[in-house]
């Protein structure tokens, strides 16, 4: 192909699954060989969480899906494995659960300065790994100041809401393509692959459109 692949992926930076996803889909990109170009979209699971929640994860769980603690600390240790497997830490006793809604806006302005793949890494990070707290404005500037943003144009662009109608855009697009869960890839703005699935399935979808696309060219040559 003579341009990159075009790759959409909708998420949220609380989403576990979520970057378990982003590994497969980045090993599952190894293995297609080829040239891919990544946006991130904003989708929010829990857009009603507080900026500041009063608890664990576990806390948060338990009361957000109704079920047993024991029940929801199987989950969490569960996706602790997988996380593993996939070469990540997670820290669910660190985790400080926040409104992600202040990191999406960030997310796009590194888009704008052609940052945002980094910039989804180190929020992903900090918060699954570090513990650090990503729904704060301050907290954010000093992430973004580590890939090299301006800490000062994130403290003037969060704080005005400068990226806000971006995110909504995000998501209503994700609506008007009935994406009900994250992460969620849309290739070529024509496939769609939902969930983590295994680095060998982004690999055959990404080669099998490289090969529609390289197909069409070649009958129009």
């Amino acid at each position: 192909m003579s341009a990159p692949l075009a790759v959409d992926i909708w998420s949220d930076i609380a989403c576990p699954w979520c970057y378990i996803g982003k590994r497969k889909f980045e090993e599952g990109v190894r293995r297609f060989g080829g040239d891919v170009a990544v946006i991130y979209h904003s989708y929010e699971l829990s857009p009603e969480t507080p900026v500041d929640f009063d608890g664990s994860e576990l806390d948060f769980l338990t009361a957000y899906k109704g079920q047993p603690r024991n029940v929801m600390q199987q989950m969490l240790d569960r996706v602790t494995e997988v996380a593993r497997d996939a070469g990540l830490t997670y820290d669910f006793d660190r985790l400080q659960h926040t409104n992600t809604v202040l990191a999406h806006q960030l997310l796009h302005l590194a888009r704008a300065h052609g940052r945002q793949t980094e910039m989804a890494e180190r929020l992903f990070r900090a918060y699954f790994t570090e513990g650090r707290h990503i729904g704060r404005i301050d907290s954010l500037a000093e992430l973004a100041a580590e890939i090299g943003l301006d800490p000062d144009e994130v403290q003037r662009a969060l704080t005005a809401g400068e990226y806000l109608p971006a995110v909504r855009a995000d998501q209503e697009q994700a609506q008007a393509y009935g994406i009900q869960g994250v992460p969620f890839f849309v290739i070529d703005g024509r496939y769609g692959i939902s969930g983590a699935q295994d680095p060998d399935v982004f690999a055959s979808a990404l080669g099998q459109v490289a090969a529609e696309l390289d197909g069409a060219a070649e009958t129009v040559r």
